[in-house]
């Protein structure tokens, strides 16, 4: 009897070691699950960039990735998800550069007088050069997280008011703006000697139709979007203030179980994706642009000579704004050598 019970025993174990090593590889094999979160509707522009790439990741990966987007800020809104990324709550967001500046000052760097009404070409050399470098650096040792890619365009803010016409900036003076948030916005608006309101986007269209601002600096797409016609804006001035981008992120616990090959995809694969990610932002802030002509906004747009003029202002009071912004010397001479000997 016992030595039928040692025989047994023995088989087992054999049969247990030569297990082990097949319970190893099916969990090695087990998918990677990539949270993605976003703040935005599945019908917004962002939403729908990274929804397509990350199917191609999927694809591209066999399965072995396996990413779930949670639209809507379900997981987080922009302004947690830096946290939400550092502790392992999710594995990737693309939040805009000026949702994060609490933790990182210097992704502020839009809001810089150098780059007031700047051209989409001048912005995306400072994004995708040394100035931008510089930000993801800091991404990476402060957010713990891997930037994959050149960013991803929202589009330019603009100016927009319910009764007071925009025939020059001048008819800025004296009226109550809301912004997003952020000191170099509130500047902004000070500049022009306007009051800064920053309010959070729901509370807009009811503000705006009780009058408790006068108007709001934004988008063409976020207008029309909220379809704030109906709360009283019918003048826009398109003064191209600064650009919203979003920064594509996955968190680094994340990007450090990627094989070389699975980094080397998602980020090809977001690199051939980007110039048309920017086209499709682009052509939506100019349908949107289209739609609120359509309903009654009246555009009125700078020259250039008055934008350079304005810019020139600006930039001798540069060193307020960084104070204010507490954007760093350096991330500043990054910005000024990216933008170039562009008056």
């Amino acid at each position: 009897m016992n030595g039928i019970t040692r025989r047994t025993v023995g088989l087992g174990v054999a049969a247990g070691c030569l297990a082990m090593p097949w319970v190893r590889n099916a969990s090695a094999a087990e998918p990677l699950r990539l949270r993605c979160s976003l703040d935005t509707a599945p019908s917004h522009g962002r939403n729908q960039s990274l929804t397509d790439f990350l199917k191609k990741v999927e694809a591209a990966s066999d399965g072995q990735i396996k990413p779930e987007i949670f639209p809507s800020g379900q997981l987080f809104p922009d302004l947690d998800v830096g946290k939400a990324l550092i502790q392992g709550q999710v594995e990737m967001a693309a939040p805009g550069s000026w949702t994060i500046t609490g933790i990182i000052p210097d992704a502020d760097l839009f809001q810089l007088p150098a780059l007031y009404g700047r051209s989409i070409e001048v912005n995306h050399r400072v994004s995708d050069g040394s100035a931008g470098a510089h930000i993801m650096s800091e991404i990476r040792t402060r957010l713990r997280s891997h930037v994959i890619g050149p960013w991803l365009d929202l589009g330019f803010d603009n100016w927009y008011t319910t009764r007071t016409p925009l025939p020059s900036l001048a008819a800025l003076k004296g009226l109550k703006l809301r912004n997003s948030g952020g000191a170099g916005q509130a500047w902004r608006a000070h500049f022009f000697e306007a009051l800064p309101i920053t309010a959070s986007w729901p509370s807009v269209p009811l503000a705006l139709s009780q009058g408790t601002f006068d108007g709001v600096a934004s988008t063409n797409e976020s207008l029309a979007s909220a379809q704030l016609w109906e709360a009283g804006i019918r003048y826009a001035l398109e003064d191209g203030q600064f650009v919203g981008i979003y920064i594509p992120m996955v968190s680094l616990v994340f990007w450090n179980k990627l094989t070389p090959g699975q980094q080397e995809m998602m980020t090809r694969l977001w690199a051939e994706s980007i110039p048309a990610y920017r086209q499709n932002m682009a052509a939506a802030q100019a349908k949107a642009r289209e739609t609120l002509m359509a309903h009654g906004v009246a555009f009125t747009v700078p020259s250039a000579d008055e934008i350079a003029e304005v810019r020139r202002r600006m930039v001798a009071e540069q060193d307020a704004v960084l104070k204010l912004t507490k954007i760093s010397p350096e991330t500043l001479k990054l910005v000024m050598a990216d933008v170039g000997t562009d008056t």
